[in-house]
């Protein structure tokens, strides 16, 4: 390409997006180990998570993450501490090399009395790695028979042992038995069984929150069946009554659904999260027992087909309620017409009251109009010369009385134009 340089103007998420690759590569792990994993939700916001670890990485004289870091380490005794945030919980990650015996105590770790939670904790994991031996097989008989779990991954090179109970700590155990995996390939089989535990619960946040509403959609349901029955036979009566109860209704609804819009939305990607990863893992069942993919299945999926029935019955139900609420206006609509019909022919009435009224009243004036010039005439006659005895000159009484007709044809007749002038108007 010659000495020239690729200087182009970068994009400001350029370095974020291919970082974003690389962000969370896997550990490389050699057995036996014990890994660690503990995952905080952040209803405190995630200062206080970026606070722990910073206070943390500051104790071991190593530099704090950036404020909006989403990935940090620490070197910390024997093994690694590992900080990711995420959107609503961070994990701390934390490993070192496995006790004598399975599930025996870890004496020094970073999540003693030092530690600070950042939040409620909502996954706890112990994962063990081990070459298949002696201390193997009488891990085998720690975990609970009626929910062990067992398969075989990576074409048989390891073996996947948990029962998804909680120990003494209150941490999951997973037992992962090495046949001959790689570093690499044994950070990246950790990292997916770790994130399937911690996805699963988090995916199950959604059914508390589904029973809960449950009840809630069903009192709704059954007050919208009542308005409904009641629009049958008081529809016309009772119409403003109805509408005030179906938008109650319906104000209650989308409240609920508001509530849970966010918290069946993660739900759904978790367990995509969750069965993508199960996916990857590509078990092979051990004769006898349930693969990790088949128990999560029968236990996951009717969780989330209950928080997809519940998001399903808030959708019919808002339809159902916007129908009711179109009849119920149709009915005040009809009802508002009817009342304008009503005022409309009253005002009809009025206006040919007042029409008659008006040409009562232009009669009047006409005669008190022509009254009044009649009586400027007969002034204007007397006014005028006549004789003393009656002869000669103009009679002041003959002429009042022949002026009346013509003063009361002409004062019509202005009367009349002026009326005509403002109906064009």
């Amino acid at each position: 390409m010659g000495n020239g340089s690729f200087s182009f103007p970068v994009s400001p998420d350029r370095t974020l997006a291919l970082g974003e690759i690389h962000a969370r590569p896997y550990a490389l792990v050699t057995a036996p180990r014990v890994i660690f994993q503990l995952a905080f939700t952040m209803e405190g916001g995630s200062a206080v998570h970026h606070s722990v670890i910073s206070e943390l990485s500051r104790a071991r004289g190593i530099s704090p993450p950036d404020r909006d870091a989403r990935h940090h380490a620490i070197p910390w005794g024997q093994g690694t501490l590992r900080w990711e945030r995420h959107t609503e919980f961070s994990t701390w990650f934390w490993d070192c090399p496995a006790p004598e015996q399975f599930g025996a105590p870890i004496p020094v770790h970073p999540f003693g009395d030092g530690f600070h939670a950042p939040g409620s904790l909502i996954s706890g994991i112990r994962l063990e790695i081990r070459p298949d031996g002696q201390e193997t097989e009488a891990a085998r008989q720690v975990f609970d028979p009626t929910s062990l779990c067992r398969s075989f991954t990576k074409n048989g090179q390891a073996e996947i042992l948990t029962d998804f109970r909680q120990n003494g700590d209150g941490l999951t155990q997973i037992l992962v038995i090495d046949r001959g995996l790689t570093q690499a390939g044994t950070g990246a089989l950790a990292q997916r069984l770790l994130d399937i535990e911690t996805y699963r619960t988090l995916a199950m946040l959604g059914l508390p929150l589904a029973q809960t509403l449950s009840p809630e959609i069903r009192r709704i349901e059954d007050g919208l069946t009542a308005v409904t029955q009641r629009m049958k036979a008081h529809a016309r009566e009772e119409a403003d009554a109805m509408l005030g109860e179906i938008t109650r209704l319906h104000a209650e609804l989308e409240a609920n659904a508001a509530l849970s819009l966010y918290r069946f939305g993660a739900s759904r990607a978790y367990d995509g999260i969750v069965q993508e990863r199960i996916r990857t893992l590509d078990e092979a069942p051990v004769p006898g027992f349930e693969t990790l993919g088949s128990f999560l299945g029968r236990r996951l999926a009717p969780a989330m087909r209950t928080c997809q029935s519940i998001e399903e019955r808030q959708a019919n139900l808002s339809r159902k309620l916007t129908r009711a609420t179109g009849l119920v206006r149709s009915w005040i609509d009809v009802e508002l017409e009817r009342q304008n019909s009503a005022l409309l022919a009253s005002m009809d009435k009025r206006a040919n009251l007042q029409l008659r009224l008006q040409q009562t009243v232009e009669g009047l004036s006409v005669a008190a109009v022509s009254y009044y010039i009649v009586g400027l005439i007969g002034y204007l006659a007397k006014a005028l010369p006549h004789g003393e005895d009656g002869h000669g000159g103009l009679d002041p009484a003959l002429v009042t009385g022949a002026s009346v007709p013509l003063v009361v044809l002409f004062v019509w007749l202005m009367v009349r134009r002026i009326r005509r002038h403002h109906s064009g108007e």
